[in-house]
């Protein structure tokens, strides 16, 4: 659990409940908002620059509305680093599913690689120091 002393309950095991699964859920939602905020845009190389920016700063503003709450309800049980942690497995996550059936590319063998070498990185930030 949380590797910093000033953050949730340190001696506790994570559970089930509201605090633990909320960041979660929100975070997901976040980074398909932001996702779509940041490349769908793409689609439309034509379109004006300005529409583009201007949409997808509306789409972010939604986006934010999820965002700050999962912050808030995860610092309960979670350290910054770890939020900050599972936001990174998400949104690489949400944006490997988004390029597949948005753009219809093809996740390839370095993609898994590459993921796989981020979850250890994840693995390490829950781990807690290495002794």
């Amino acid at each position: 659990m949380g590797n910093d002393e000033e953050y949730g309950p340190q001696e506790e095991a994570l559970g089930f409940n509201f605090a633990t699964l909320a960041p979660i859920g929100l975070l997901l939602a976040s980074n398909v908002f932001m996702t779509f905020a940041w490349y769908g845009h793409l689609k439309w190389p034509t379109s004006a620059l300005w529409a583009a920016v201007l949409i997808s700063w509306g789409i972010a503003f939604f986006e934010y509305w999820l965002a700050v709450p999962a912050n808030r309800i995860g610092e309960a049980v979670y350290s910054p680093s770890e939020l900050k942690t599972i936001q990174e497995v998400i949104s690489l996550s949400v944006f490997a599913v988004f390029t597949v059936f948005y753009f219809g590319e093809k996740l390839t063998l370095n993609h898994g690689l590459g993921f796989g070498l981020i979850a250890l990185g994840a693995f390490f930030i829950f781990k807690g120091p290495i002794k």
